[in-house]
C-alpha cells in the first residue's frame, strides 16, 4: 500500500506516530475501536524501574490495555487497572488519568520469576498465577467509582480483557496487545514499545449482538449455551480480519496506526479520527505526600522516622519526597 494510498482511502491528515491511541470506526461492519502505539513513553516506564524482560512485557501489556481503555473516557477522572495474584508477579498497577496520563508500576519475588525463566515458562499466565483483574473507574469526589473485578486463573491480558467486557458491558469485544524491544544503531540498549487494538461491535440498528450470559459464569459451558442466538456476520468478518494481524505488525515502529487500519480493513472500510496523544506522568506531589503523612495518627508517624526524617518513595516514578517529622 503506497504512500498516496491513504489519501485514497479518505485520510487527510499525517499519519500519527508513537504514543497515541486512534478511534476509529467500521461502519460496514457495525464496530469501532482504537488503536494505541507507545513507544518511548512505554520506554521511560520500563526503563526506570529496571524489570526484568519477562515483568517488563508483562508490565507493558497492562499500560497498552489501560491506554485502550482510558483513552476511551469522555469526563476528568481516572482509570486503574490492578492486578493482585500469588504468582511471581503478585501485584501490577496501571493509571490513566484522562485525557492521556500514564503511570505504571509491577511487585514481583527475583526468586520465583528466576525458577521461572530457568524452566522455560514465562507466559503472562505463569507469571501471575491465580487471583483478580480489577478494572476502575474513577469520576472524581462527588462521583460513584465503578469496579468490574475479572478472575485471573491462567489467562493472558486478551482473555481477560475479553471476559470483563462480556461480563461488564456485554458488548462483544476483540482486545490485540504486543509488547517487543526494538533496537537500532547507536542506541545504548534496546528500547520497549508496544501496540493494542479494542474492537467493540455496536450495530447502529442494536438487536442482539451477543448470547445470553450462562447462568453458571462457565462461558465455556456448552450445556448453558444460548441455542437461538446466532453471531452478526459483520462481527464475524471484523473480528476475523483483526485476527491476521501479527503481533510483529502489531508493534512495528514503521507501521502507524493508519496504515495498520487501512491494510486490515480497506475492502470493508474503515474511518479514522485524530489522534490523542499519550503521555507518561505521575500525579505524586511533595503536597500530595504530605497531606498523606498527615493523615496517619502520631504513633504511625514516630514509626515512619529514620535517621531523623521521614522519606517517602513514590513506587510510580521512583521520586523520593523527605520530611522533618517535628512538621506535622
Amino acid at each position: 500500500m503506497g504512500e498516496s494510498s491513504l489519501e485514497q482511502f479518505g485520510l487527510d491528515r499525517p499519519e500519527s506516530g508513537d504514543d497515541v491511541a486512534v478511534p476509529f470506526t467500521l461502519e460496514n461492519l457495525g464496530s469501532r475501536g482504537r488503536v494505541v502505539r507507545l513507544g518511548d513513553q512505554l520506554d521511560t516506564i520500563i526503563a526506570r524501574h529496571g524489570y526484568p524482560e519477562p515483568v517488563a512485557r508483562l508490565l507493558g501489556e497492562a499500560v497498552t490495555l489501560a491506554a485502550l481503555i482510558g483513552s476511551s473516557l469522555k469526563f476528568e477522572g481516572r482509570f486503574i487497572l490492578q492486578s493482585r495474584t500469588d504468582g511471581p508477579v503478585s501485584l501490577l498497577v496501571v493509571d490513566f488519568d484522562t485525557p492521556d496520563g500514564l503511570r505504571a508500576y509491577a511487585r514481583y519475588d527475583e526468586e520465583a520469576l528466576s525458577a521461572l525463566v530457568e524452566a522455560g515458562t514465562t507466559k503472562p499466565q505463569d507469571l501471575l498465577g491465580k487471583g483478580v483483574l480489577a478494572l476502575t473507574v474513577d469520576q472524581g469526589a462527588h462521583m460513584d467509582r465503578y469496579q468490574g473485578i475479572v478472575a485471573l486463573e491462567g489467562e493472558s491480558l486478551e482473555e481477560v480483557a475479553h471476559t470483563y467486557f462480556m461480563q461488564s458491558e456485554q458488548i462483544p469485544t476483540r482486545v490485540r496487545l504486543a509488547v517487543a524491544e526494538h533496537s537500532e544503531r547507536g542506541q545504548s540498549r534496546p528500547s520497549w514499545r508496544a501496540g493494542g487494538v479494542l474492537l467493540q461491535h455496536l450495530p447502529e440498528h442494536g438487536g442482539a449482538t451477543m448470547p445470553d450470559l450462562p447462568g453458571d459464569g462457565d462461558f465455556e459451558n456448552d450445556d448453558m449455551a444460548d441455542p437461538d442466538f446466532i453471531e452478526d456476520d459483520h462481527w464475524t468478518e471484523a473480528k476475523a480480519l483483526l485476527d491476521t494481524l501479527s503481533d510483529a505488525e502489531l508493534a512495528d515502529p514503521g507501521l502507524s496506526a493508519e496504515r495498520l487500519l487501512f491494510r486490515l480493513y480497506h475492502e470493508t472500510g474503515v474511518r479514522v479520527f485524530e489522534p490523542q496523544l499519550l503521555v507518561e506522568r505521575c500525579t505524586c506531589s511533595a503536597e500530595r505526600v504530605e497531606q498523606m503523612i498527615n493523615d496517619f495518627t502520631p504513633e504511625d508517624r514516630e514509626e515512619m522516622v529514620v535517621d531523623g526524617q521521614i522519606e517517602v518513595v513514590c513506587e510510580f516514578c521512583s521520586t523520593h519526597y523527605h520530611f522533618n517529622p517535628n512538621q506535622f
